[in-house]
C-alpha cells in the first residue's frame, strides 16, 4: 500500500450576532453574496439563518491550513462588520432561544425540516469537522474503528458550549446533547470491513430512508464527498491556534494508526459501551476530571493523557511538520477550554455585580474578541 498523503481540511460553523444587542442575527443576503464573491465555494449558508459555514481547501500541512483558515475567518469577520454583525466560533450562543430561529430556505434544509420534525428545530449548535485524506476505502473503514478510542479526548479539548438559553448546563459540551437527538449520530459502529459499512449504508438507501451516506452523522465517518476520514465530534472553538492544535492531533493520530497497520499491529478496540463512558466524561467535564484509561483500569488526569498522546504521535508530528501545533495543545490546558474560559468571564461579571443577562452578554463579548485573537 502506498502511504497516504494525510492531507487535511477543516470545516467550521459560526453564529452571527448583532454587535449592539449581542443576540443572534440573520445573515443578510447581501453579506452572503459579499462573502461568496471573496471566498467562492469555501463559504456557504448553514441550516439556520443565523449560521454561516466555511471550509478550507485540501491542505498538505497544518501551516497551509492555518493560512487558509485565517483568511476565511478574517474575511467573514470583516464582511460581517460592514453589517454591524460579528461571528462567534462557539458551539452554542449563551442566551439565544432556539424557538426564535428559522431555517434557511434551501431544498436540503427544507427536507431535513420535514424528515426530522421538532428535533432539528433545536439544532442551534455549531461544530468543527476535520478531514484527513486516506487513499482507499478499506483503510478508511479500518482506521475508523481504531480512531474512535480517541474521540472523547478530542471532544474534551474542544468543548465550547457550557450555556444554553441563558443557563449554565453543568456540561462542557451541551452541543453534543442536542446533536445526539438526531438519528444516526454518536460513536460509529465497530465494523469489520468497508464492505460491511457499504452494505449497511446501502440497506438504508435501498429502503428510501436516506439518499446517501451524507445523512449519516456519526462522530467519525468516511466522508461521502471526499476520500477522507472525517472527525465530527468536536465543538467549534474561538481561538484559531487551539483549533489547529486539535486538527494536528487528529492528523497525527490517523498517521500513527496507519503506521501500526503497516507494521501488522493495531490499536486495541474497546466496545462502544466503554468508549461512550469517556465520551460522556468529556461532554460533562471537558479536561477537568480526567478520562478512563481502560488498559490501566484507572481514571487518569487529562494532562497526563495529553502528554502520552503527544509522545505517541511524536514521529508523526515530525513527519507531518506539525510538532509545534501538537505540543501547542498543552496551551488549551493552561488557559482552559473555551467552556472554562466562558464560565470564568461569567463569574468575573457576577462578582462585579452584573445581573444574569449581563453576565451572558459579557460571555458573548468575550467570544467576539477571541475570534480575532490569532488573526
Amino acid at each position: 500500500m502506498n502511504e497516504p498523503d494525510f492531507t487535511i481540511g477543516i470545516e467550521e460553523e459560526y453564529l452571527l450576532v448583532d454587535r449592539d444587542s449581542l443576540m443572534l442575527a440573520q445573515v443578510p443576503d447581501a453579506m452572503m453574496k459579499e462573502c461568496t464573491a471573496a471566498l467562492g465555494g469555501q463559504v456557504s449558508p448553514e441550516y439556520l439563518q443565523c449560521q454561516i459555514e466555511i471550509g478550507t481547501g485540501v491542505c498538505a500541512t497544518i501551516d497551509e491550513a492555518r493560512q487558509d483558515l485565517k483568511h476565511l475567518r478574517t474575511t467573514v469577520r470583516d464582511v460581517a462588520e460592514n453589517y454591524n454583525l460579528a461571528p462567534i466560533a462557539a458551539s452554542c450562543h449563551p442566551l439565544a432561544d432556539w424557538k426564535q430561529q428559522h431555517h434557511t430556505e434551501k431544498d436540503r434544509y427544507n427536507q431535513l425540516r420535514i424528515e426530522l420534525g421538532g428535533v432539528v428545530r433545536r439544532m442551534l449548535i455549531c461544530g468543527m469537522h476535520v478531514h484527513v485524506g486516506l487513499n482507499d476505502d478499506p483503510l478508511r473503514a479500518d482506521l475508523m474503528g481504531q480512531m474512535s478510542y480517541f474521540l472523547p479526548h478530542l471532544l474534551a479539548l474542544s468543548t465550547s458550549s457550557p450555556f444554553w438559553q441563558g443557563e449554565d448546563t453543568g456540561l462542557a459540551s451541551y452541543r453534543l446533547t442536542v446533536f445526539d437527538n438526531l438519528p444516526r449520530t454518536g460513536l460509529p459502529p465497530q465494523l469489520d470491513s468497508w464492505g460491511e459499512y457499504d452494505r449497511s449504508v446501502q440497506a438504508l438507501v435501498d429502503l428510501g430512508v436516506i439518499e446517501d451516506s451524507s445523512k449519516i452523522w456519526w462522530d467519525l465517518r468516511p466522508s461521502s464527498r471526499f476520500p477522507t476520514l472525517e472527525t465530527r465530534i468536536c465543538d467549534v472553538g474561538p481561538r484559531l491556534e487551539h483549533t489547529l492544535s486539535i486538527a494536528a492531533l487528529i492528523q497525527c493520530l490517523t498517521r500513527m494508526l496507519y503506521r501500526l497497520r503497516r507494521d501488522n499491529q493495531r490499536w486495541r478496540q474497546y466496545d462502544n459501551f466503554l468508549v461512550a463512558e469517556n465520551r460522556w466524561r468529556a461532554q460533562r467535564y471537558g479536561v477537568n476530571e480526567g478520562l478512563i484509561d481502560f488498559g490501566r483500569g484507572a481514571i487518569v488526569p487529562f494532562a497526563d493523557l495529553l502528554d502520552e498522546m503527544i509522545e505517541l504521535v511524536g514521529e508523526d508530528s515530525e513527519a507531518l511538520k506539525c510538532t509545534t501545533e501538537v505540543t501547542g495543545a498543552r496551551d488549551i490546558l493552561k488557559l482552559g477550554t473555551s467552556a472554562d474560559r466562558q464560565r470564568a468571564v461569567a463569574q468575573v461579571a457576577a462578582v462585579a455585580g452584573d445581573g444574569h443577562t449581563d453576565q451572558m452578554r459579557a460571555v458573548v463579548s468575550h467570544l467576539i474578541a477571541e475570534f480575532s485573537t490569532d488573526l
